[in-house]
């Protein structure tokens, strides 16, 4: 079995390579042999969570079995840790003998910015240019490398809750990519003419309304990915042509999509990510609607990143390999 820590995932999946994994996990989300229950979570209140997702693709040509388990921990951002952390784990579909265990944090970090950047690419007006990322953390950083892998950015805002991080994004953004970058002063301005808008935070409460974000824009919607979050305002989402990861997940957890409470009721999904790229449903529409990719993460997602992962360590020698005997 190969095991990769953090830094040896990292090393391992690139983000052009992450892309292609979450194209092709869409893919498999909308087809036939995919077997993807709603994650288990077990909440222990200010102390976090644990979550299980389990999946496997019992495609005729290859069988994969894999698991993400994780803790989240709000409070890790005051200790220097990662507010996620937990394994991958995959397993041989002939024998059922693990093969890896890869970093979680790390798989999510890269593979929600992937899936952000798919939907981008799907959904986004060819000629989109402006960014606006609302969040500083890991997401906000991987989410800006993410775009870059399917449009031409040529300007970035940012906005955060503490203006030391936001300045700390913007000059990381200045020197990696060599972007100008501006820092907003709230997620309105963050967000005013943007042609894409990433929201990569836990907020509780919405950030952004329908004023805030301009017709033609493309926005994608994953730092509240459990109920009780949402970043994104009734009157917003009530604009947008809303396409999700997976409908199941997103009508279990995702909060954003909640119009009302009473009644209850739902914004309408148009489609599936995987229905898009497959040809089975339209993506965006007319150059003035506003496009929102709400995504919640799927294990499918986790699974083709680390597999992709093991792949790259296996042919570079990255990584640390443990004997493991049934029995």
């Amino acid at each position: 079995m190969i095991v990769l820590d953090g830094p040896d995932t990292r090393a391992a999946l690139p983000m052009a390579d992450a892309v292609e994994c979450a194209r092709e996990a869409m893919r498999a989300t909308a087809g036939e042999h995919l077997r993807q229950p709603l994650r288990t979570v077990i909440n222990a209140g200010p102390a976090g969570f644990l979550a299980a997702m389990p999946v496997c693709v019992a495609d005729p040509a290859e069988t994969l079995f894999g698991i993400k388990t994780i803790v989240v921990k709000p409070g890790n951002a005051a200790r220097g840790l990662p507010s996620h952390n937990g394994l991958v784990v995959l397993f041989d579909g002939d024998t059922g003998l693990p093969t890896a265990a890869v970093d979680a944090a790390v798989i999510t970090e890269i593979r929600t910015a992937a899936v952000s950047a798919v939907a981008t690419g799907a959904l986004a007006r060819a000629d989109a240019a402006r960014l606006s990322i609302i969040g500083t953390g890991a997401q906000a950083r991987t989410h800006l490398e993410a775009m870059l892998e399917v449009r031409e950015i040529g300007s970035v805002r940012v906005w955060g809750r503490t203006p030391e991080r936001v300045t700390e994004f913007a000059g990381w953004a200045r020197t990696r990519f060599g972007l100008p970058v501006t820092e907003a002063v709230s997620p309105r301005d963050a967000a005013a003419g943007a042609d894409v808008v990433c929201t990569v935070t836990a907020s509780p409460e919405p950030l952004l309304s329908a004023a805030d974000v301009a017709p033609g824009a493309h926005v994608n919607a994953v730092g509240a990915s459990q109920p009780g979050s949402r970043e994104l305002a009734p009157d917003l989402v009530a604009r947008c042509r809303v396409v999700v990861d997976r409908r199941e997940s997103a009508g279990a957890e995702a909060d954003d999509l909640i119009l009302s409470a009473d009644p209850p009721r739902r914004a309408p999904v148009a489609a599936e990510l995987g229905e898009v790229l497959l040809g089975r449903a339209a993506g965006r529409t007319g150059p003035e609607e506003i496009t929102l990719f709400k995504s919640v993460g799927l294990a499918v997602q986790d699974l083709f990143a680390a597999r992709a992962a093991v792949r790259r360590a296996a042919g570079t020698g990255i990584g640390n390999h443990v004997p493991m005997r049934a029995g």
